[in-house]
């Protein structure tokens, strides 16, 4: 009977995690940036404005929500 061994080392390659977390946090910050704007923008609207839109005061934290994390 045949005997076979595969062996396979684990490389630990640091530059790329740190590549990895720095992405992380520049795509959650970008994020962030979407939903505060968007929030600031649709705070500004008078009550009428948002009515126009479908929207009350109370959703303006959830459409920015939706807008900056889909969902």
């Amino acid at each position: 009977m045949a005997d076979a061994t595969y062996s396979t080392t684990a490389t630990f390659d640091l530059r790329a995690r740190a590549l990895g977390l720095f992405d992380d946090v520049a795509a959650r910050w970008a994020a962030y940036k979407v939903y505060a704007t968007t929030k600031d923008e649709l705070a500004k609207l008078s009550d009428r404005e948002l009515a126009d839109l479908g929207l009350y005061r109370a959703d303006i934290a959830r459409v920015a929500r939706e807008a900056a994390y889909g969902a």
